[in-house]
């Protein structure tokens, strides 16, 4: 892990199109600007986590049968009332 010092609008750059600047610093807590390109995902860690963790339920949720469910619907509307 690189581990930097910046003061508040001090910035780092990641490759040619990520720059992460210092934008404030109360107590503990610090405000970060990231200036990247629309396609480049960023999350905050535990939110990133929580993403792949639903991704991967749903990966393992048994695969449904849509014509089933298409030909439920289909008898079920067909019935008079």
């Amino acid at each position: 892990m690189l581990v930097l010092t910046r003061k508040i609008g001090e910035s780092i750059k990641i490759n040619e199109d990520i720059k992460v600047t210092v934008i404030e610093i109360k107590g503990k807590n610090i405000r970060i600007g990231i200036e990247a390109p629309k396609e480049t995902k960023v999350y905050r860690e535990e939110l990133y986590f929580k993403i792949k963790s639903e991704n991967e339920l749903a990966a393992a949720a048994p695969k449904i049968d849509l014509s089933k469910v298409s030909k439920l619907f289909s008898s079920n509307l067909k019935k008079p009332n």
